[in-house]
């Protein structure tokens, strides 16, 4: 699947990067033990699984993520065996685990996240800068897009996703931010030009119970362009040019697999699309849905299914006129 690209390199950026264990179970009796094969554990956290999926199909990806004690050590040695370009900064918080498990018989995923441990200061300032030097330092291996994925470790500045809106745009490239609660907010105020909440994400953050109205009350924040996956319906496209509706896309029959990476591959997808210079929020979407569909498809996230053509030419995309 891979090939070569003449397309400049997109940036990630994990704050709270993890590592990934996920368990296929088959069938979970509450309260009872459980006899499982051994995991399938990799780098994580959502922006490496953004990078993952753009690296996979041949695209050029730096990944850049704080990492620290014994598991960062395995984070790091996993990427490097990946092959997953990577910029890490050295922190002195163990870095976090997520484990997934998997109900092959229900068809059901159940995720346990950990919150992570706070960085220091001078910690944060080192992440920022490798981002910057990334951004804006090397001439030879310029940047196409920022992308912002995750959560943030307790006592992260919440300035943080602004900023890096803000380094985009002053170099000229756009920024994607893919994060929930306040930092949605706050990268919508900042004019971040690709929002990717979940529909759960978004009512949380907003306050307001309709998608459509929430996705609106962002792009009058200053967003650009919000993706939104929306479950049974799909996901949707609201877009600052288009404020007489939006486009939803979805497959004739949704599809049994992990989710877990789902939205990681869309961001993916959306950065691959802009870095190529596509700007209309129909192709995005279009290509947003086939890829997350894809990742649905394979056992763990951070990777899409060889299918993510065909799906996309299965998808029903409508332009729905605001209510």
């Amino acid at each position: 699947m891979n090939r070569v690209v003449p397309m400049n390199r997109i940036i990630t950026v994990t704050p709270n990067p993890a590592i990934d264990m996920t368990y296929a179970v088959r069938g979970i009796t509450e309260g009872a033990s459980h006899r499982v094969p051994t995991p399938l554990s990799r780098a994580g956290g959502k922006g490496i699984n953004v990078a993952r999926v753009i690296h996979q199909l041949g695209y050029p990806v730096l990944a850049i993520a704080p990492t620290g004690g014994a598991a960062g050590q395995t984070l790091a040695a996993e990427l490097w065996t990946s092959g997953v370009p990577h910029t890490l900064v050295g922190v002195a918080a163990e870095t976090r685990r997520s484990i997934a498990l998997v109900d092959t018989l229900a068809g059901e995923t159940s995720i346990f996240n950990e919150e992570g441990q706070a960085l220091l200061p001078d910690e944060w300032r080192s992440l920022t800068a490798a981002v910057v030097e990334a951004v804006s330092g090397n001439r030879n291996l310029p940047a196409s897009v920022l992308v912002g994925s995750g959560s943030l470790p307790p006592g992260a500045p919440g300035h943080f996703y602004p900023s890096l809106v803000q380094l985009a745009h002053d170099a000229g490239i756009p920024a994607i931010i893919d994060t929930s609660g306040p930092g949605i907010i706050a990268a919508a105020r900042a004019g971040a030009d690709v929002l990717k909440p979940n529909h759960h994400e978004l009512a949380e953050a907003t306050g307001e119970a309709s998608v459509e109205a929430a996705a609106l009350s962002l792009i009058g924040m200053g967003a650009r362009t919000v993706l939104v996956s929306a479950g049974s319906e799909g996901m949707l496209a609201f877009d600052h040019a288009a404020p007489g509706g939006y486009w939803a896309a979805r497959l004739p029959e949704p599809l049994s697999g992990n989710p877990t990476g789902a939205g990681d591959a869309a961001v993916a997808a959306a950065a691959v699309a802009l870095a190529e210079g596509i700007n209309e929020p129909r192709e995005i979407l279009r290509r947003a849905t086939a890829w997350s569909a894809a990742a649905v498809l394979m056992p763990a996230a951070g990777e899409i299914s060889p299918r993510f053509k065909e799906l996309e030419e299965q998808l029903m995309v409508t332009w729905k006129e605001s209510r």
